[in-house]
């Protein structure tokens, strides 16, 4: 007897690294997945398509002294937004450069920014209307600070120049008309006052941790006093880059517009149509 333990006709077994057996593959040799992402990898890529606040971190059972700051700075400046008055002089000059005449300014009966958000039923209407022009246009446009003058004073004039650039050769649009310490429902009664068959209220959104500059388009057709919101149609979210683009809100206002005068009604019976046709394209794509 030998000392190996072989047993007739089988053989020993092949060792790792003996002729025709390959060795273990080790973590990181080829032919291995890497190690999986760390985890600040993941949430860096996920707050990238987001302004969303996810994913912040953990140091101990607080979060990071960095983000605490940046909640508190999103916090003051969404206060600001509020609060900070509209520089109307400038901001009239800056309207008048559109091109759509020179723009009358209203106030609501609101007296100070605090009455106005203590009271918003003072913001709905109005102080004198004498300043408006009687008009008969088709399109009266309404620009209110709402409750972000800072989003009308960032993006009011780009928009209103987008919506003159897709509406004025199809459509009259009356002369501007600027309001301060303004709700949406203003709009009706400056509407009545111009004469207008439609009005659109560009007006400041109420600001959030995420955004502080978001601009609202209500569009309300044959307007009145004591149009409820079931009677609007609003495009929100306007504030390029991070939010909806200037000429694609006036297309969208556009097809709300053609809409409403073939329906005699806007609101809750008139849906947005404008991405119809990339939605029936994208699906024919997949079909195919």
């Amino acid at each position: 007897m030998t000392g190996e333990s072989e047993v007739a006709g089988v053989e020993p077994a092949e060792r790792p690294g003996s002729a025709g057996v390959e060795p273990a593959e080790r973590p990181g040799s080829a032919g291995v997945e890497p190690a999986e992402r760390s985890e600040t990898e993941f949430w860096g890529e996920m707050r990238a398509m987001t302004q969303a606040r996810i994913g912040l971190g953990r140091i101990g059972d607080s979060l990071p002294t960095t983000r605490v700051l940046e909640f508190r700075s999103a916090h003051a400046a969404a206060r600001d937004a509020v609060h900070m008055p509209l520089e109307v002089e400038e901001f009239v000059g800056r309207v008048e450069q559109v091109g759509l005449g020179a723009p009358s300014v209203v106030t609501s009966l609101a007296t100070s920014r605090a009455e106005y958000l203590r009271r918003p039923d003072l913001g709905r209407q109005p102080k004198d209307l004498s300043a408006v022009p009687h008009s008969e246009d088709e399109i009266g446009i309404v620009l209110g600070d709402g409750l972000s003058p800072r989003a009308l004073a960032d993006h009011g004039v780009a928009m209103l120049d987008a919506l003159k650039a897709e509406l004025s050769d199809r459509y009259s649009i009356a002369a501007p008309v600027i309001a301060t310490e303004a709700r949406v429902a203003l709009g009706d009664h400056i509407a009545a006052a111009m004469g207008v068959r439609t009005v659109l209220v560009l007006i400041g959104e109420r600001p959030g941790l995420s955004v502080a500059d978001s601009l609202g388009i209500y569009l309300t057709h044959l307007p009145k006093p004591g149009c409820t919101d079931a009677d609007r149609n609003c495009i929100s979210n306007i504030h390029p880059p991070e939010g909806q683009g200037y000429a694609q809100s006036a297309r969208i206002v556009a097809g709300l517009l053609a809409g409403a005068r073939r329906l005699g009604r806007s609101g809750v019976a008139l849906k947005d149509t404008s991405r119809a046709d990339v939605l029936e394209a994208a699906e024919a794509l997949t079909l195919e």
